[in-house]
């Protein structure tokens, strides 16, 4: 089912999230339905479950959405439930980052270009794999949400100004989106 996307200014946002209990299977495999629902009608490449208002270590990642700038990522679709980042490289890089829970925000954000992942996937089978380019991103940027951190809070110190004025408007809910948005 659909739901609705927290927004900057959310509580849930900023909360670390709980392991994901694998053994409540019926719920998980509704969180996950609702997440893919809901990523699919927002058009994103990644959603967290405390973006939809779970604070669950659970989150879903989909490259199809930029396969027309990243060929590579064409059939890529993660489910991720109780990731661990088991491994990352030394070496960062530097992308663009925007995000649903901040609509219209986009800001430069370091994180390291590769790393290993520890997770149970929606068959929950537990799997290791090794991520680079953008799936890593992707995949940082989600568990990111997990820690109840934002990409905003990653970014220099002017830009953190720079941006300062939209965020206040978001968390006031002066802000349009073409997907349901929430704040709480």
């Amino acid at each position: 089912m659909i739901q609705p996307i927290y927004l900057y200014g959310s509580d849930v946002l900023r909360a670390r999230a709980a392991e994901a209990d694998l053994n409540d299977k019926e719920r998980l495999t509704t969180l996950i339905q609702d997440l893919k629902d809901t990523l699919a009608k927002a058009d994103g490449c990644g959603l967290a479950a405390p973006q939809i208002g779970v604070s669950l270590r659970v989150l879903i990642v989909d490259g199809n959405v930029m396969a027309d700038v990243y060929d590579y990522l064409k059939g890529f679709f993660r489910v991720m439930i109780n990731p661990v980042v088991t491994e990352e490289s030394a070496r960062k890089c530097e992308y663009n980052e925007g995000c649903l829970s901040i609509p219209g925000v986009y800001a430069d954000v370091a994180r390291p270009d590769a790393m290993t992942v520890e997770y149970y996937n929606e068959h929950f089978e537990k799997v290791t794999e090794h991520f680079d380019k953008f799936a890593c991103r992707m995949i940082q940027h989600e568990m990111s949400h997990l820690d109840g951190k934002l990409f905003t809070d990653m970014v220099a110190p002017i830009r953190k100004k720079i941006i300062g004025k939209k965020l206040q408007n978001i968390a006031k809910g002066k802000v349009s989106t073409r997907y349901n948005a929430k704040i709480k």
